[in-house]
């Protein structure tokens, strides 16, 4: 490992911890997630515990909580601490416009997300974040674990030419990458935007690499060549460096909270034939800079 590598993993793992007064905080790992004990979702969070669950959220990047017993309003009320909900788009044909049912059958040969991205990248303002319960898990194996990437660490890890070379550039994100083989329905524009390749994250301007194998499709600034080349170099970044990702496990009653801004996550599948089922509520986000 390299000198400048060694450098950004201990800018991390060498800070002071925070001592909190109304929740726990236990670490996932020294890079990236936490999960958070000491409030009941279910209920109005106090204005120091909402306080400190942001902190811990801009820390963690992804919040883990356990054993919570949330209706859908409770849910979107959590949600909209961190800001305005975001619509299901294109929306259900019924239900909850602002809650993405995420279920999956025993006959599913794919899950949604079963693979590195962040989600809706090909939006103007990609979302805050996402909140995912799960209500349902697989009865008899374990598996469905869900893999969260710090992406602020797979900028820093790159060498300082490289940082200096991708700053600046911008990516197309294309919603036809991750949706393949989707039917849009009637009067639905499958998006497609361009971000800069290196943003700063709104609250707390650190940099990270914001390119993801489910929405990026090239580098405009680049022949096709060596926008691919480029491109593959990075997404390989994510699967191949396994000290930038956590691993959660998912059991009845879970929430997690991630910040879709700085992390890529990957839904693994590997629970066939088993089902399990969950709701997923969004977060509007804002304009992204470079």
């Amino acid at each position: 490992m390299q000198r400048y590598e060694l450098e950004a993993i201990e800018r991390i793992t060498t800070r002071a911890p925070r001592t909190y007064r109304t929740i726990e905080v236990e670490t996932l790992t020294p890079i990236i997630g936490a999960q958070i004990s000491g409030v009941d979702l279910s209920q109005e969070l106090s204005e120091e515990q909402l306080g400190e669950v942001k902190t811990a959220f801009l820390d963690h990047h992804v919040l883990v909580f356990r054993d919570q017993v949330i209706s859908a309003t409770d849910h979107k009320r959590f949600a909209g601490y961190f800001g305005e909900l975001r619509p299901v788009n294109p929306p259900p044909p019924e239900g909850d416009p602002y809650i993405l049912e995420i279920a999956t059958s025993a006959e599913a040969a794919n899950v949604a997300g079963n693979g590195w991205h962040a989600d809706g990248t090909d939006n103007p303002e990609p979302a805050l974040g996402s909140m995912l319960y799960l209500t349902q898990v697989p009865e008899t194996v374990s598996g469905g674990d869900t893999m969260f990437a710090n992406m602020h660490l797979a900028y820093e890890m790159l060498s300082p030419a490289m940082r200096e070379f991708l700053d600046g550039l911008t990516a197309i994100h294309d919603g036809h990458v991750a949706l393949k083989d989707f039917v849009a329905p009637p009067g639905y524009v499958i998006p497609r935007n361009e971000h800069p390749l290196v943003v700063r994250h709104p609250e707390t301007d650190r940099k990270l690499l914001y390119v993801n194998q489910g929405y990026t499709e090239s580098i405009p600034q680049l022949s096709a060549d060596e926008s691919r080349a480029v491109l593959d170099m990075l997404f390989r970044m994510v699967p191949d460096r396994a000290l930038l990702s956590c691993r959660v496990r998912w059991y009845p009653n879970t929430l997690v909270f991630w910040d879709n801004r700085c992390v890529q996550h990957h839904a693994t599948y590997d629970y066939y034939p088993h089902t399990r089922y969950g709701q997923r509520v969004a977060i509007n986000g804002g304009p992204l800079k470079g």
